[in-house]
């Protein structure tokens, strides 16, 4: 082992024993003594491209998918946001515009959309994107034959898919009409609102019919079948190590688009990526799909190296209802309020997340700041320990398993939680790693107890949370369902007025609070670093980022 890395490990682990001293029970009233640094910000101002147009960035690991309807994570989104493109994308700020479309036409009543693609879209074979392509790459998602469709919720809103899907109804049914070649008609069953973020998202990304259709394995590597219509296109997949994009010369905007390769490595190990960084072989580190050390993150601030700003989403620890003593919601509630979720913000994370006592983000639910119930609250946690031990018909509660995939952050974090549990539940808990693939799985599988996940917002609304958690499956790996929940849901859907609708999905906040299937943590901030020449890319609330903008200056 040699001495830098040595001396790191020491740093985080006296960093460590500090922390467990602050906020292993009691109230932890400290603060972080650093704001957003907006310093060297990394938008576009008035600078020119100039120079060596290749940026290199970290996604940490191998992305699980990179086919556009069996993607369900940050990691994939982030190549496949670069060489697909859908009907629309958000821009730098943040909101939906034409992109495969160059017009769109809304109905009156909202329930119709109208898209005419671009006659100069192209996939990267010179082949013409048309409207059948989209249609075939929703359809594909909404066939109950396909496999691994966890995001497939996410075209519901259009009439006939969630039938289609989940009741046996017929694809023909679904409203999808190619009106011609470069005519897509959309029918929704009710007006909504976010439904242009929606075809942004990587679930309404189109497919080449042509080549999916012959080849089911098109996505499994690089080669003349991976086909996209995005501003750059795939040429290596060195599975493990990284993944190569270029400039597609064929793109509908390419003369937008300034850089001309970018490199992807699959750096897992937190203090190598730092390194590379400083040696100037990665220009980008930190979220969205990367992390910086723990033990760097005070120094890099005082040398106003960081931009922490908010973004919409929750760290949390799914609990395993299938698990006879983790099913009971006293057992539950104990867990969440005796957790000191200002300790772990202010003196393990030092990025100024905000402590989650909700589901929803404050940034949609303003009332969600201060939450359900009060953060580090072990007298209220005893008492329903005692509830839950009581019903269960234990005298203690058995030992159980924290899993989280391989991770610096999420390592002390749940070193920091495993110690509060036990010094203010006494309960045992060990902990448990895996890689982040093998993670996914054994969370799907329901192999684990309690383990740590994340939620990301897809577009800017409520029900991006709360219908996670609608049915068992898909990216609910907790195994928990309510019909009332459910319903409150489906009321959302059918109502038109928007004031009555926020109403009823924090309704459904309010039950699902109350059951408590989570351990919420707390809702993320974007925190990463960029080399002073990096312009046009921002980490972006909801999603991931968008390099179609980015260039250098030198």
């Amino acid at each position: 082992m040699n001495w830098k890395k040595w001396s790191l490990l020491l740093t985080i682990a006296f960093a460590f024993s500090l922390f467990l001293a602050a906020c292993g029970g009691g109230n932890n009233d400290a603060g972080s003594n650093n704001g957003n640094n907006e310093s060297g910000n990394n938008n576009a101002e008035n600078a020119e491209p100039s120079g060596d147009q290749t940026l290199n960035i970290n996604i940490k690991t191998e992305p699980p998918s990179l086919h556009p309807g069996t993607s369900s994570d940050t990691t994939s989104s982030a190549v496949l946001d670069q060489v697909f493109e859908g009907l629309t994308r958000i821009n730098l700020e943040g909101e939906p515009e034409e992109a495969m479309a160059e017009s769109i036409d809304v109905s009156e009543d909202g329930l119709t959309y109208t898209f005419k693609i671009r006659e100069d879209a192209e996939w990267s074979n010179g082949d013409p994107v048309t409207a059948e392509d989209f249609e075939y790459a929703w359809k594909w998602v909404l066939d109950p034959e396909s496999a691994d469709t966890d995001y497939a919720y996410q075209l519901y809103p259009i009439k006939g898919a969630e039938d289609a899907k989940e009741n046996g109804g017929s694809l023909d049914d679904v409203g999808i009409t190619v009106e011609d070649e470069k005519t897509l008609v959309v029918e929704l069953t009710q007006p909504t609102d976010y439904f242009l973020e929606l075809t942004a998202f990587h679930t309404y990304y189109p497919l080449n019919k042509d080549v999916a259709s012959e080849n089911d394995k098109w996505a499994l590597d690089v080669g003349d079948d991976y086909v996209t219509n995005g501003p750059f296109k795939l040429v290596s997949w060195d599975h493990k190590d990284r993944i190569v994009i270029e400039k597609n010369e064929d793109y509908w905007d390419a003369d937008t688009v300034q850089l001309e390769t970018i490199t992807m490595h699959m750096i897992d190990d937190e203090s190598t990526a730092l390194s590379m960084y400083e040696n100037d072989e990665l220009d980008w580190i930190g979220d969205p799909v990367d992390a910086i050390p723990l033990a760097a993150i005070q120094s890099m601030k005082d040398a106003g190296e960081l931009h922490i700003e908010d973004r919409a989403g929750l760290y949390y620890y799914a609990v395993n209802h299938e698990d006879e003593v983790l099913g009971n919601a006293n057992i539950r509630k104990a867990l969440a309020l005796s957790i000191n979720r200002q300790g772990i913000v202010d003196n393990v994370t030092q990025t100024e997340e905000k402590p989650a006592m909700a589901l929803v983000p404050p940034s949609m639910f303003e009332e969600n700041e201060e939450g359900y119930f009060a953060d580090n609250d072990i007298d209220e946690a005893k008492k329903y320990l005692e509830k839950g031990l009581e019903e269960l018909g234990l005298d203690e509660l058995p030992a159980i398993k924290l899993s989280y995939n391989t991770d610096e952050g999420h390592a002390a974090i749940a070193q920091a939680v495993q110690d509060m549990w036990n010094k203010n539940l006494d309960l045992n808990v060990e902990l448990n790693n895996e890689e982040w693939n093998v993670y996914l799985d054994s969370l799907g599988e329901g192999n684990y107890q309690i383990g740590r996940m994340g939620w990301i917002a897809d577009f800017n609304d409520a029900i991006n949370f709360l219908e996670i958690f609608e049915t068992v499956g898909g990216n609910n790996y907790t195994n928990w369902e309510n019909d009332e929940f459910k319903a409150l849901l489906k009321d959302s859907r059918a109502e038109l007025d928007s004031d009555k609708r926020q109403e009823i999905l924090k309704e459904a906040e309010e039950l699902f609070m109350e059951e408590l299937p989570i351990v919420p943590v707390y809702f993320y901030t974007n925190t990463y670093a960029a080399k002073d020449n990096v312009k046009g890319i921002e980490a972006l609330p909801v999603g991931a980022f968008n390099l179609k903008w980015g260039y250098k200056a030198e």
